[in-house]
């Protein structure tokens, strides 16, 4: 299964993988003119706050499988490719309850005007995955315009196999720069010692 895999300590909060998410489901497909657009295109990824102080980190939709925003859609307007490895949305078909946002674990869903429906009526947007490059051999925007690699795309077992190589080549450098600590004897074990030592003099005597 292909993802794209997050390697959040890279992020840098630049919000280019949002720009280019909108521009690639504008209909022009071009910056300066899906501006002028109606309606304006709206990312589905979204850059916000890391857990550390000024870290960030791009989330989006993964795809999960089983899909709790498929099962509980009244409308089935939710569905899955036919590799089974992309969940999407049809516009047309989507009536904004927000079932699927309420039971999303990872609260990427958002609700915007879309050219798949009616004239302003808003409705239910996430990832598609850029299912439409991947047919052409394109990797999805997002990563296409990450400059940091804090996005990469391929298969999930490979990338999470070269995420725990590097973590633990950052452990052993780590490790490795951090001289050991002197160990240091337990005060009673100075105690003892002179004790004993005070007892042999008077078995001396």
């Amino acid at each position: 299964m292909k993802t794209v895999f997050v390697q959040p300590e890279r992020c840098v909060g630049c919000k280019q993988c949002e720009i280019a998410c909108a521009v690639e489901h504008s209909q022009s497909k071009n910056l300066f003119q899906a501006v002028f657009e109606n309606p304006k295109p709206k990312p589905r990824i979204y850059v916000g706050p890391g857990i550390y102080l000024n870290s960030s980190f791009p989330n989006k939709c993964r795809h999960c499988d089983p899909a709790p925003c498929m099962t509980v859609c009244p409308t089935a307007a939710i569905s899955r490719t036919a590799d089974r490895e992309i969940v999407l949305i049809a516009g047309d078909k989507c009536i904004s309850c927000a079932m699927c946002a309420m039971v999303c674990p990872f609260d990427v869903i958002r609700y915007y005007e879309s050219v798949e429906a009616l004239k302003g009526r808003t409705v239910a947007l996430k990832c598609d995955h850029c299912v439409e490059r991947q047919q052409q051999g394109l990797m999805p925007a997002c990563v296409e315009v990450c400059k940091v690699s804090a996005l990469i795309f391929g298969d999930v077992n490979e990338l999470a196999r070269a995420s725990g190589s590097r973590l633990a080549r950052a452990v052993s450098v780590a490790a490795a720069a951090v001289p050991p600590e002197p160990v240091k004897q337990p005060e009673h074990f100075t105690v003892w010692r002179n004790w004993g030592e005070e007892v042999s003099k008077l078995a001396d005597r």
